[in-house]
């Protein structure tokens, strides 16, 4: 008894079509597909969505939403350039290469892509290959100061302090104020034994920004000239950032090896203990 009636329905409606054409319009809704301008408006809306749900942490949906992005439209860079943020967020290196690659076709005069590639490199620890990608990156956009002190650290790492001084010292010559590049001129002037410059380096960064690292850095510093100063800051420096208190974390900040034994030296101090041991609480 269904059956037929579907049947009889289906045939009255196919009737209704062909005979009243008119009537049956106003029953079916009319839907309006959008045109190009706005299918490519849409998927920047939706990328932006992608890049801020990034930014607040949430990488797997970022994932999605930047994929959906790029699925409506495919021919922006930046759409790529997201994706391959996400990407990357989500340790899916290759994939987030792939899409560097696509924004590379559309737009091979973008910095910021060149700028992606060496960060993934750098956390893959392919020195080599992020340093390349970093100077393709600088020719483009040769003001980039936040591209330049990176340089400078790959150089830190590899321990050519002479070739980090200099990136350091272009970076500040662009931004005056720019205290990570400053005291990351005081690294490199300890590991050439150069302590005063060093000193100078890590007071100029506190003057501009009160930070755990330079705090921490000219106690280090200070620890054979004057003991007591040298305490000072490292509590100072340990109650801003407790994560300074391990050697592998200072490591991960590019301190060489003649500055770590040097604090390791500061800690062993027993005026530091009670502050160690609370930094230390912190960070379990």
């Amino acid at each position: 008894m269904q059956k037929s009636f579907i049947k009889l329905l289906f045939f009255s409606i196919i009737s209704c079509h062909i005979f009243n054409t008119q009537n049956l319009r106003a029953l079916v809704p009319y839907y309006h597909f959008p045109d190009a301008k706005h299918l490519e408006q849409e998927a920047l809306s939706i990328g932006k969505q992608a890049y801020q749900l990034l930014y607040f942490g949430q990488i797997k949906d970022s994932l999605n939403f930047a994929k959906l992005a790029v699925k409506i439209n495919d021919k922006n860079e930046n759409l790529w350039l997201i994706l391959a943020e996400a990407q990357t967020a989500n340790e899916l290196y290759e994939d987030a290469f792939n899409s560097l690659n696509n924004a590379q076709k559309i737009n091979p005069k973008m910095s910021e892509i060149y700028f992606a590639k060496s960060a993934i490199y750098l956390k893959q620890a392919k020195i080599k290959k992020a340093k390349i990608s970093l100077e393709l990156g600088i020719q483009i956009a040769p003001e980039n100061f936040n591209a330049i002190f990176q340089l400078g650290n790959i150089y830190l790492m590899e321990k050519d302090y002479e070739k980090a001084l200099k990136e350091f010292d272009k970076a500040i010559e662009i931004k005056k104020d720019f205290w990570q590049a400053i005291n990351n001129k005081g690294l490199a002037y300890y590991e050439l034994n150069n302590i005063n410059l060093s000193i100078i380096s890590f007071k100029k960064a506190i003057s501009i920004e009160e930070n755990a690292e330079p705090l921490l850095a000219l106690a280090s510093c200070l620890s054979i000239k004057d003991i007591n100063e040298a305490i000072f800051l490292a509590k100072k420096a340990l109650i801003k950032e407790p994560n300074y208190v391990k050697y592998n974390y200072r490591k991960e900040q590019l301190w060489g090896e003649k500055l770590q034994n040097s604090t390791e030296k500061l800690f062993e101090n027993n005026k530091l203990k009670e502050e160690i041991f609370i930094a230390r609480t912190k960070i379990n």
